[in-house]
């Protein structure tokens, strides 16, 4: 698939002029160029899901895309909880979607 991306923009230039870099967001191979973050080379694959709800499950994607909503975490080589609105890709970053996590305890309930 063509990535959808602005390769030319009146004020942040020429893209062709970034180097390119590869990394993997759910053991997909991604094309991206230096500079870009995560959650806009995955847009550019159209990509929208980046993880699903902690409660509902429901699917998830960039909100603010400036990273005050939270909304776009991911798990980045293991360390999960990253926002991919605010973090630069590098060659070889392993990306996962974030997935559903088991609901907390409720007040008063007790594991076991």
């Amino acid at each position: 698939m063509k990535a959808r991306r602005i390769y030319h923009h009146p004020i942040l230039g020429f893209i062709g002029d970034r180097k390119p870099v590869t990394f993997t967001f759910d053991n997909q191979l991604i094309e991206a160029y230096e500079g870009e973050t995560i959650a806009a080379s995955l847009l550019a694959h159209g990509i929208r899901t980046l993880r699903f709800h902690e409660e509902s499950g429901e699917p998830k994607g960039i909100y603010c895309n400036m990273g005050h909503c939270f909304e776009c975490r991911v798990r980045v080589n293991g360390q999960e909880g990253i926002r991919s609105c605010l973090t630069l890709v590098e060659e070889g970053l392993v990306v996962h979607s974030g997935q559903a996590l088991p609901l907390p305890l409720r007040k008063g309930e007790r594991e076991g």
